[in-house]
């Protein structure tokens, strides 16, 4: 019988042969390949009376390449209060995956924007979303991770305290804003942009 004096001396599996299958990447969105933004509608704070800001969402291309870009203008309250966003009405099943990743470009004085996710088909007020406040990275484009794990309930900018958590199994809309800041330490206003080249669970 073999002996094992350390750790080191241990066989490990030939993952070849093992029947053990990781989740595949699954694109929500990749505007580098055949994906358009006509599914998208903005969703700025113009649904409420004081509301004055925009966002629009379009495809950009040339020869060499191709991408969607988020252009937002953010008009927000005194206090903070407003936002500019987009999203897109599609169902996802994300079961296995543990995070979101977008590949993504900020330009502008202010490059904080977060990602809204809804589930089970409560896509609209009085239903609370679930949010993850993220930085665009500037100059270069570079990935940003968004663990499911981090998506926080939100009602109105604000945190709910409640014990549901997002379920990925049902992910029912997919929105992108540019946030005034009425709850965070930092306020933004003006003009920004968002270069996308893809969204996808891993």
């Amino acid at each position: 019988m073999d002996v094992f004096k350390n750790k080191q001396d241990i066989p490990l599996p030939d993952l070849k042969t093992c029947n053990i299958s990781l989740p595949e990447e699954q694109y929500l969105f990749d505007f580098t390949k055949s994906d358009n933004v006509e599914n998208w509608q903005e969703q700025s704070d113009t649904v409420r009376d004081v509301g004055m800001s925009k966002a629009v969402f379009v495809l950009h291309q040339n020869t060499a390449y191709r991408r969607a870009i988020f252009f937002a203008l953010l008009n927000p309250q005194l206090n903070g209060a407003g936002f500019a966003g987009v999203r897109a009405i599609k169902t996802y099943n994300l079961t296995g995956h543990t995070k979101l990743q977008i590949q993504c470009r900020g330009q502008g004085q202010y490059n904080g924007f977060k990602m809204v996710l809804r589930h089970k088909g409560l896509n609209d007020e009085p239903n609370y979303s679930f949010e993850q406040y993220f930085q665009g990275p500037k100059d270069e484009f570079a990935v940003r991770n968004l663990p499911f794990s981090e998506f926080k309930a939100y009602y109105r900018g604000k945190r709910v305290n409640n014990n549901e958590t997002l379920d990925i199994s049902q992910i029912t809309s997919i929105g992108i804003q540019m946030y005034g800041g009425v709850y965070q330490p930092i306020k933004q206003k003006g003009p920004a942009t968002l270069e996308i080249d893809w969204i996808r669970a891993v």
